[in-house]
């Protein structure tokens, strides 16, 4: 999986020694309490390393799961996915696989900008390599992750049970929007 560089910071790919930040980060009830429709903390290293072995199995040119990082000291900020989305139980299948991007940061790391700017860095590169159309969702309450989306310039397309089997918010970007004739 490739690094991406950004000017503040380099996501590259998770690593062993990524473990016990990893368990900080998704033990963290603050954390996780948007993710899915039924959110979980990590108890134990052990799945922090299964999880890493997880986000390192993905071998795609464009999909991955990368660790943030500050680019002056390498010091662990988060976490960036770009990844088929799974739909929700009972949505037809065989259309085109959409493609989400989300993003996990450790608290100490909030209010830096990172989450945007990483996730701008992704999206510049996923579009480089001819991904036409990004998605993210978020649960309702998830302000925070609303407000990235907006300042990325994703268009808001409302509220959606098409993913996760659970109410998002959906929001979309396109490498470029068909013009009128």
């Amino acid at each position: 999986m490739r690094t991406i560089v950004s000017e503040r910071l380099r996501l590259r790919p998770w690593r062993d020694e990524d473990a016990d930040f990893l368990l900080d980060l998704e033990s963290r009830w603050e954390v996780v309490r948007f993710v899915g429709p039924q959110p979980t903390i990590m108890n134990d290293r052990e799945s922090a390393l299964a999880s890493i072995a997880r986000r390192r199995a993905i071998d795609d040119p464009i999909h991955g799961i990368w660790a943030v990082t500050t680019a002056a000291d390498g010091r662990l900020v988060g976490n960036l996915l770009l990844k088929p989305i799974p739909l929700s139980a009972g949505e037809p299948a065989g259309g085109p696989t959409e493609v989400e991007i989300g993003w996990q940061l450790h608290p100490e790391s909030w209010g830096h900008g990172y989450a945007t700017e990483a996730a701008a860095a992704v999206l510049s590169d996923a579009f480089d390599r001819g991904l036409p159309r990004v998605i993210a969702v978020t649960h309702p309450d998830n302000r925070s992750s609303q407000a990235v989306c907006r300042r990325l310039g994703m268009t808001h397309l409302g509220r959606t049970t098409k993913y996760y089997d659970m109410p998002n918010e959906l929001f979309e970007t396109e490498t470029a929007k068909p013009q009128p004739m």
